[in-house]
């Protein structure tokens, strides 16, 4: 069989299999041993525990559940609503008024947490109820929420980066220092939106008739010292090279207990929540990662890659051509998977190829990570419609729609 024809077959085994109801983890795994026993010149047994232990044994890989757990335990601080107050004096006067704080706060948490669910559930957490009360458009109050929830992926430090970084095999610090200019211009063109939006029509950002001095603002910034203070120490200790991106995960843990205990919501209980909540996103993230392995290490011994490499190479593809088959793979695939699924179960195939056209892997990065974002709010598998859906108490007919407010 071509090669072609052996990744159109593996392709229709693994959405089977995903139509079936099977976890993504076990179904990139049972994908490979299909490979390995049909098309593979080495044995099922030699290839798996290879695949395995290589994947699983890597020290940056090591910051993954670390980063997840300090998001895990400021999820259970008071640090939303200190945010949501420390912003409020400042954007008053914008069109659009409280909703920038959905935006910046999104932000600022993004930056210290990594993911993009805990990041849409802690903002949502302070702002949902504050901005109902004060009679603003819940669909874009919501809508505003979906977009700049994604923000938490693309602000290092980033899980999605991580996982990147480590099947790409590029520094993770300069896959974080290469997201912070495109994090700045997403913020600023989703608070543009929303002032456009506003302009347009003042009733979906009522006026309270509050107007706030420079000393109320100023005096309010009190409350945004834990997150800066957190963001400085732990991009700090990074970006400056004191430590590794693993080592300033664990500060960044440090960091978010000291927190919780000046604030006074370290409790037991808490601290118990926390951690089983990031062992079971962590374990999820990792099965899929092991199954990503052994199917990477089974499509290396069927030539996939490589022949699909080659076949790139053939075409004489410019690189923009194929950034725009791609955008459409991973819109298509946006629908069906999570983001962790979308990365590793096409970083065999893509990467080679992006490579043998001459496209920055960094920078490659950067593009899959705003794919991802892209699937975090397309039903019907978007992670953040199904979390704002929980904290609103709206249907699914009604948040599922949600992304149309930001481009209506």
């Amino acid at each position: 069989m071509s090669t072609l024809a052996i990744a159109a077959l593996l392709i229709g085994v693994l959405f089977l299999l995903l139509a079936g109801g099977v976890w993504v983890g076990i179904a990139l795994g049972m994908v490979g041993g299909v490979a390995f026993v049909l098309f593979g010149t080495a044995s099922f047994a030699d290839g798996l525990p290879v695949a395995l232990w290589g994947a699983l044994d890597s020290w940056e890989l090591a910051a993954l559940p670390l980063f997840v757990w300090m998001g895990e335990i400021l999820f259970r601080t008071r640090l939303s609503e200190q945010m949501f107050a420390g912003l409020s004096p400042w954007v008053e006067r914008l069109p659009g008024r409280l909703m920038h704080v959905n935006v910046i706060a999104s932000g600022l948490f993004g930056a210290v947490c990594g993911s993009t669910a805990a990041t849409t559930a802690t903002v949502a957490k302070a702002a949902l109820p504050e901005l109902k009360r004060l009679g603003y458009d819940e669909k874009l109050c919501l809508g505003s929420l979906c977009g700049s929830g994604t923000l938490g992926i693309l602000i290092p430090p980033s899980v999605t980066m991580i996982i990147y970084a480590v099947a790409a095999e590029v520094p993770i610090i300069e896959l974080f220092a290469a997201g912070l200019v495109p994090a700045a211009l997403l913020m600023l063109m989703f608070m543009g939106w929303i002032a456009w939006r506003a302009l347009r029509d003042p009733t979906l950002a009522p006026d309270t008739g509050r107007r706030v001095g420079w000393k109320e603002r100023l005096f309010a910034l009190r409350l945004l010292v834990p997150v800066v203070l957190l963001i400085a120490f732990v991009m700090g200790l990074m970006m400056l090279g004191y430590a590794t991106a693993t080592e300033g995960a664990a500060f960044g843990v440090l960091g978010a207990l000291t927190i919780a205990l000046v604030s006074g919501s370290l409790t037991w209980s808490a601290f118990r929540d926390s951690l089983l909540g990031a062992t079971k996103v962590s374990a999820m993230i990792m099965l899929i990662i092991a199954g990503s392995a052994f199917l990477t290490k089974a499509m290396a011994y069927t030539g996939i890659p490589r022949g699909l490499a080659e076949w790139v190479s053939t075409q004489g593809l410019s690189p923009a051509v194929l950034i725009l088959a791609l955008s459409l793979l991973y819109i298509v695939l946006g629908t069906a998977l999570d983001g962790v699924s979308m990365i590793v179960l096409t970083a065999a195939v893509v990467i080679p190829m992006v490579q043998a056209a001459g496209i920055n892997l960094v920078w490659f990065g950067i593009f899959i990570v705003l794919m991802v974002e892209m699937s975090e709010i397309t039903p019907p598998v978007g992670f953040c419609l199904y979390i704002l859906q929980a904290m609103s108490g709206r249907d699914s007919s009604f948040v599922v729609w949600l992304p149309q407010t930001l481009v209506r």
